[in-house]
């Protein structure tokens, strides 16, 4: 029996070894005539174009595209060549960028007070209204008495005249300018972006993050009061390795102990940078806390539902699948 046993086994592995050369031979076989067949095609292909002086009308068809390909390379590589005369700014640990975390509401009054005494002078935020500082960094009646401190045209009136008014709460914050010709006049030229936005408009070009946060703060720190040797910058302009291209028409903004904060922080630098930064990365995006506080929410509400959908699950189809089923045959 074992003598039996060993020889059918033998047999076994021999036939699987002429059965694997079998299919080895066909599949090159397949490839053999496959490459032929394309060779032929492609020897028929050429016969054709020498004899109607193809070659010149295809090289002519792909010179279009190749140049087009050119051009392409060329504007990529000139693009990458003319990006690396600036400094990608360095990552900053952001409070309010974390999960669970909100902004520091005592940073935003500090930014505000550093935008209005500082930036106002400038630069407009024409999408922030009074009453979206109630209740974030300031009181109701606080923001009432700044709102009515500002002049604002109204009209018309009965007349047909227009009028100024104390500001209300309903009124968005004033423009320094009242057109954008008059803010390039003012400024040599460079108009000063509206500071609503900026913050996302800013992207960060580190490919580590995504945010304008570390852009902002980077190049409100990073002003140098000479520039490198071999630069030359017109009148009017400074230098800041973070802006594109080095030369930038607004002077540096921020000096050691040029405000005082109302709490006592020390007004350093990068201090007032820091807080104008998160109350501007604020005035982007007004509702961030409400909507991470409701994505927190919707995160426990599907958590418990998908729990007692997979209890009722397994409860439900318990019977049937632990059911047996078998057939008793008739006699």
């Amino acid at each position: 029996c074992v003598c039996v046993c060993v020889c059918g086994r033998e047999n076994a592995r021999r036939l699987r070894h002429r059965q694997k050369q079998e299919r080895r031979l066909t599949t090159e076989t397949m490839f053999a005539r496959a490459f032929r067949a394309m060779g032929a095609q492609r020897q028929s292909a050429a016969e054709v174009l020498n004899a109607e002086g193809g070659w010149k009308r295809l090289a002519a068809r792909a010179a279009v595209p190749a140049t087009l390909g050119a051009g392409v390379a060329a504007a990529c590589l000139t693009t990458v060549a003319a990006s690396g005369d600036e400094l990608h700014p360095p990552l900053q640990p952001w409070y309010h960028k974390g999960f669970m975390h909100g902004f520091d509401h005592n940073a935003l009054r500090r930014g505000y007070q550093v935008y209005k005494e500082v930036c106002a002078a400038c630069h407009s935020l024409k999408f922030i209204c009074y009453r979206h500082l109630v209740g974030v960094t300031h009181t109701e009646a606080e923001a009432k008495a700044m709102a009515e401190d500002e002049q604002v045209q109204d009209g018309p009136d009965d007349e047909g005249k227009m009028f100024m008014r104390p500001g209300k709460l309903s009124d968005p914050h004033p423009r320094p300018y009242p057109n954008d010709e008059a803010a390039r006049h003012a400024n040599n030229g460079a108009l000063p972006p509206d500071l609503s936005l900026v913050i996302k408009a800013r992207h960060n070009t580190n490919y580590r993050t995504i945010g304008g946060e570390d852009y902002v703060f980077a190049l409100l720190t990073g002003f140098v009061e000479e520039p490198p040797a071999g630069i030359e910058l017109r009148d009017g302009l400074h230098y800041n390795p973070y802006f594109p291209g080095g030369a930038i028409g607004m002077a540096r903004p921020l000096y050691d102990n040029m405000i005082e904060y109302e709490d006592g922080t020390p007004a350093t630098t990068s201090q007032m940078a820091k807080d104008v930064v998160e109350f501007l990365s604020w005035a982007s995006e007004p509702h961030h806390d409400e909507r991470k506080r409701m994505g927190f929410k919707y995160l426990v509400v599907v958590g418990l539902m998908t729990l007692t959908a997979v209890y009722i699950k397994r409860l439900r189809w318990s019977v049937l699948k632990s059911r047996k089923i078998y057939y008793q045959p008739r006699n």
